[in-house]
């Protein structure tokens, strides 16, 4: 049997709850500031974390081993991600949390599409059912009636 730590889905349920507790952390932390602000603090405390934690355990790399491909497409992510944020910490300035959070998790529906296409991934008529539901709990998790 493989190892916990070793499990992606153990990886991928504490991503969720983190995700979660950043939308309730958020919400409460853009009350009373401007949300591209509240952006830019949470991106120097993630910098701050990630680079502790690369020196802590050793996994600090020099960057000239890292390909040109690999860094543009990193580049590409973070940019992304860095769109992402903003969009959601605006989202989340103007939205009730329990709202915005289950819109944003539609990332999960784009994602399967574009593995699909840009990536040629499979998936199955379940996964699709599955996606479908992701989709129509998101909408009916975001409507205010």
């Amino acid at each position: 049997m493989k190892p916990l730590l070793q499990s992606w889905q153990l990886w991928a349920l504490l991503s969720a709850a983190f995700a979660a507790l950043t939308a309730i952390f958020a919400k409460v932390g853009v009350e009373n500031v401007n949300s591209d602000f509240a952006t830019f603090v949470r991106t120097v405390v993630i910098l701050c974390v990630v680079g502790i934690l690369l020196v802590a355990t050793g996994q600090w790399q020099s960057p000239a081993s890292v390909s040109g491909r690999t860094y543009l497409f990193l580049l590409f992510s973070g940019m992304a991600t860095g769109a992402s944020w903003l969009c959601y910490f605006r989202a989340l300035q103007l939205g009730d949390a329990a709202r915005v959070a289950p819109i944003d998790k539609l990332s999960v529906v784009l994602v399967a599409v574009f593995a699909v296409v840009f990536l040629g991934e499979k998936l199955s008529g379940p996964n699709w059912l599955g996606v479908a539901f992701i989709a129509a709990g998101a909408v009916l998790v975001a409507y205010k009636g």
